[in-house]
């Protein structure tokens, strides 16, 4: 048995077992709480409860092996957990109706302490064991990316930095690749496609055909041999840059090579944007009732040096419209005249400033400023701007005026949607990444919004926060 059918066993095993272990851990809960667990579940329906707690437990690791193809797939993390997340609710959903169309004797709360338990420990096994079996080598796969262009140099970053993946790129296949992918210091075979598969022997390897526009000869003979040769793990990335992509519904024409997307412009529902206000509205309440000793502390502290403790600097909203953007203040009173001097007296510093409008050493930063930039701290004051709805938790980086001509033709993409508190910005490196980085993953938010994009970027900003990257 391959490693790779070994690991397809032990994750379908795995989820099985969690899937299972859901309805004892509830009943010992319910048990040691409340000591009287016939009143949640007689003892003589144990048996079909857990004959059809059993059943829906296979029917789930069959849908995530069959019609997901969790198992034979890989999946990058944010799509998989949410594809496990819902099929576990519907499975709930299924168990629920049976219940209540059974004679078994239904408890509300064994139901939802069961699927609860079950959607935390069936997702969090499954990612871990994934870990494990990558930290071991089972679960890596050999990869070999088919091109040597713009495309296949995007290809190569898009799967190194999603780990979960296990994808371990071998090869490059390509006769002249551009001096970015000979920098990586990857083998790249230049030979003919016959002599490749000698180096390339094991039939699970995956191959990424990412060839450039002008290359469809190229790829259909690609495609072609791969077929012959019985190679299943192919892939093809084309070159749809820019194109929405989250939501976007493929379909095609009978005897025709043409493909039909359908592109949906999520944030354009009235529907989405109600969900993201509710959203935002819910959240930021309640991270201000949570948070709200912090914020009192930071207030005392900030003051002081009798200066305002909030500090309002205009950025440009949804539709061009300006704000009062909401930060503990962290500069020094007099921090213009402080930036005037040194601009005027630091060739370095201005060109730093002229660049992106950051300056790493800033001596204008107060103390507790400094603390709070590096922790983020100082933008909490932005939960009222998120509550009065000038801003979102997640959106675009609120800029001001002057960069509006910086975004070119993605302004209108800017425009469209709130500013956020955080954003693919914030948790892709934050002030490290350069200016056009920023501006292409402000338009990237905007067109393939989700409200799972949504959760998976402030989840992500979370550890991006307590690890401090790119903060100053």
């Amino acid at each position: 048995m391959n490693n790779q059918l070994l690991c397809k066993y032990i994750l379908a095993i795995s989820d099985l077992f969690l899937c299972l272990l859901s309805l004892p851990i509830s009943i010992l809960i319910l048990d040691g709480v409340t000591g009287d667990l016939n009143r949640y579940l007689p003892e003589d329906q144990l048996f079909e409860r857990g004959l059809l707690h059993l059943s829906l437990s296979i029917v789930c690791i069959i849908w995530y092996w069959i019609r997901l193809r969790h198992y034979t797939y890989r999946k990058p993390f944010w799509f998989e957990l949410k594809e496990i997340l819902r099929t576990l609710i519907i499975i709930s959903i299924v168990d629920l109706a049976c219940l209540a169309f059974s004679k078994l004797y239904f408890s509300r709360y064994l139901w939802v302490i069961t699927w609860s338990i079950a959607l935390i420990i069936v997702p969090l096994g499954r990612i871990l064991l994934k870990k494990l079996l990558i930290k071991l080598g089972l679960y890596l796969k050999n990869t070999v990316i088919i091109g040597g262009g713009s495309n296949a140099l995007d290809a190569y970053k898009a799967l190194s930095s999603e780990t979960y993946l296990g994808f371990k790129i071998k090869y490059f296949i390509a006769d002249s690749p551009i001096d970015e992918i000979t920098k990586l210091g990857i083998p790249i075979i230049k030979e003919t496609r016959q002599s490749i598969w000698e180096l390339v022997t094991n039939k699970s390897d995956q191959f990424i055909l990412a060839l450039e526009d002008e290359q469809n000869i190229q790829r259909d003979g690609w495609l072609r041999t791969l077929s012959k040769k019985f190679y299943r793990s192919v892939s093809v990335i084309p070159t749809l840059r820019g194109l929405p992509l989250y939501s976007t519904d493929m379909s095609f024409i009978f005897s025709y090579d043409v493909i039909l997307l359908r592109i949906n412009n999520n944030l354009a529902k009235r529907s989405s944007r109600l969900i993201k206000r509710i959203m935002d509205i819910f959240c930021s309440l309640l991270l201000i009732l949570l948070l709200s000793p912090l914020l009192i502390y930071i207030y005392c502290r900030v003051s002081q040096d009798g200066g305002n403790v909030i500090y309002k600097h205009t950025r440009i909203g949804k539709n061009g419209r300006p704000f009062e953007c909401f930060k503990f203040r962290s500069m020094v009173i007099n921090s213009d005249k402080v930036l005037s001097e040194l601009l005027k007296n630091s060739p370095e510093a201005k060109i730093e400033w002229e660049k992106d409008f950051k300056l790493k050493n800033d001596p204008r930063i107060t103390s507790i400023g400094r603390f709070l930039r590096k922790t983020s701290l100082d933008e909490l004051p932005q939960l009222f701007n998120v509550l009065i709805g000038q801003m979102s938790l997640v959106g675009p980086r609120p800029i001001v005026e002057e960069e509006l001509s910086r975004y070119k033709d993605d302004v209108d993409y800017y425009l469209m949607a709130k500013p956020g508190m955080t954003g693919l910005w914030q948790i892709s490196g934050r002030n490290n990444i350069d200016y056009d980085t920023r501006v292409y993953f402000d338009s990237w938010y905007v067109k393939n919004w989700s409200l799972w994009n949504d959760i998976a970027i402030l989840c992500k900003t979370f550890k991006v926060v307590w690890k401090k990257n790119g903060a100053y």
